[in-house]
């Protein structure tokens, strides 16, 4: 495989989806693209290998035949309620002859993020440096090349439950695959979709998928928290499926087709006619109704998200307000309950700035993360994210370099 070829793998909990991309002089050129649907996900967790290797599989072969290379490393989003994050201060002191801060200072104080406790069966997903200070001043972002005695940094550190990791690791190696870079998907999606004066100013971004639901705060151009909720489309689907006792494949299809998240955004009045099953005969219903019922699971939603985003302190720094992405997001109505719920401005993200070749196949807001797993973004090295390939903290010491390294091309920006 060329060195300049990139792949992601967004493994949903209603489809996977595989981009092979080529980084060339002037852009990204996205080579393939292939999508199948996938029910072995359970709120992005892995429920069976067997059926996700499968599903890995019938993706990656569309995508090459698509590209006509083979591949062999991916990029893999990683979601799941299990997710969690912390800020973390660390800090190291220069002891070179002419007190200048150097690439090798940044590598201890990164090395020196792994060494904090974190519970037996976690490990760390990201570090992501929010600021540097140098002798107690603060608000740098780059501090190579500076001179001081004291290199301090405030961190975002991503952790993920380790068996989780490792059931995605063994349903990518029996497709026969190797993983590259594990990738928080809210991370991926914000490479994607968000603008770098939203990221600067403040904005939330929700990413609702099939299984789960992600949200990721920026500011100052930095992350500064991230969550995920196990509440998102197929709780939805659910919920029309219980109540008008239809099959699952029927509710999906309501949803699409006639589903609203809000009264308001109603366009007109339609009667919609339901297909019976066994015994019952075929009943119609009012569209009010169906959107009654789909508002208020997003209502929830929205309502747990607006809780945790008072929790963290952060709400007051959303001053560009919010970005819908996510299959999830393309509910008609969906931006008008959010932002009456939250209390801000909300718009659809779709992924920016692509080049040539079938760029077109993934501009949709359901391929936000696959889209953002195959971006690298240009940037100082001072702003980067450190990520893990699934090792444990206690063996990958002496892998520091060659992983910050790899995550350079991705994340610098973040």
């Amino acid at each position: 495989m060329k060195n300049n070829i990139i792949v992601g793998l967004d493994l949903g909990t209603t489809k996977v989806c595989a981009v092979i991309a080529e980084q060339t002089a002037s852009g990204l050129k996205v080579l393939g693209f292939g999508v199948t649907p996938s029910d072995s996900l359970n709120k992005g967790l892995v429920a069976n290998i067997a059926k996700t290797s499968q599903a890995i599989s019938e993706a990656l072969e569309v995508a090459q035949n698509r590209a006509g290379i083979k591949v062999k490393e991916l990029n893999v989003g990683v979601a799941g309620e299990h997710i969690t994050s912390l800020r973390h201060r660390n800090f190291v002191t220069i002891s070179s002859e002419d007190d200048e801060i150097s690439q090798s200072d940044l590598d201890r104080l990164k090395a020196d993020v792994r060494t904090i406790k974190i519970p037996v069966d976690r490990q760390i997903l990201h570090i992501i440096p929010e600021e540097f200070s140098v002798d107690h001043q603060g608000g740098i972002d780059n501090p190579i090349g500076m001179c001081g005695s004291r290199l301090e940094a405030v961190n975002h550190v991503v952790l993920a439950a380790i068996p989780a990791i490792q059931n995605i690791k063994r349903s990518v190696e029996k497709a026969g695959y190797v993983v590259k870079n594990y990738i928080l998907q809210p991370i991926a999606s914000s490479v994607s979709v968000l603008e770098d004066n939203e990221k600067d100013l403040g904005v939330l971004l929700i990413d609702i998928g099939g299984g789960t639901t992600d949200i990721a705060i920026f500011h100052d151009n930095s992350i500064k928290h991230t969550k995920v909720f196990g509440v998102a489309g197929n709780q939805v689907t659910n919920d029309i499926r219980e109540s008008l006792g239809i099959v699952t494949a029927d509710a999906e299809q309501l949803k699409k087709e006639y589903g609203y998240a809000i009264q308001e955004a109603i366009i007109k009045e339609e009667t919609i006619y339901i297909k019976g099953v066994g015994a019952r005969g075929n009943v119609k219903i009012p569209v009010t109704l169906l959107t009654q019922i789909i508002s208020v699971r997003m209502k929830e939603l929205f309502a747990l998200i607006d809780n945790e985003l008072r929790n963290s302190g952060l709400k007051n720094k959303i001053k560009a307000g919010v970005v819908l992405t996510g299959g999830g997001s393309l509910l008609r109505g969906c931006t008008d309950l959010a932002e009456s719920v939250l209390g801000l401005p909300c718009r659809i993200g779709v992924p920016l700035e692509f080049g040539e070749g079938l760029s077109d196949e993934i501009g949709s807001p359901e391929f936000a993360t696959v889209s953002g797993l195959i971006k690298r973004v240009p940037g100082s090295t001072s702003s980067d994210t450190w990520g893990g390939t699934g090792d444990k903290p206690s063996k990958r010491t002496g892998n520091i370099k060659e992983m910050f390294k790899k995550f350079i091309e991705f994340f610098d920006e973040l």
